[in-house]
């Protein structure tokens, strides 16, 4: 159920057997589609993790083994220019990029570090628009503990 939910905030497919595809979603949102973004983008815009630069950087060497590290932070930070990617700070020092535009929330895991989305619809905030003399753009809930099942003893 939760991988059924995970998908439906995915609006497009970025797996690896699709680079056209990719090359096409790139091109939309007005990115040059060289060789190292796709291969960025397969696995950025793709993957359920929210990873942060330094996992890309490690994942995409794995398959392309030329990228440099200041490619894939310059990819990243151009992807996110663009609007492909999100740049969130869901912990103290720690910067993850998210693929999923669309309205959402994350719990992060305290034991593992992961990091989840979770249905804008699944939660509800009340009252955001009273909130005196805050022009609110945009929010989103950042919830935290232990996953069911992964609690330990």
């Amino acid at each position: 159920m939760a991988a059924a939910r995970k998908k439906n905030l995915r609006t497009e497919d970025a797996s690896p057997s699709a680079p056209q595809a990719l090359a096409e979603r790139l091109e939309r949102h007005g990115v040059r589609p060289s060789a190292q973004r796709v291969a960025i983008a397969s696995y950025v815009l793709g993957t359920e993790d929210h990873p942060s630069a330094d996992q890309v950087w490690a994942r995409v060497k794995e398959r392309f083994p030329m990228v440099s590290r200041a490619t894939v932070y310059n990819t990243l930070r151009h992807f996110t220019e663009k609007g492909l990617l999100r740049e969130l700070v869901l912990a103290e020092g720690r910067q993850v990029f998210d693929p999923v535009m669309e309205p959402h929330h994350h719990f992060v895991d305290d034991t593992t570090g992961a990091i989840r989305d979770i249905p804008w619809n699944a939660l509800k905030v009340a009252k955001i628009d009273e909130l005196e003399g805050l022009d609110v753009r945009e929010y989103m809930v950042v919830v935290r503990g232990v996953a069911r099942g992964a609690r330990k003893g």
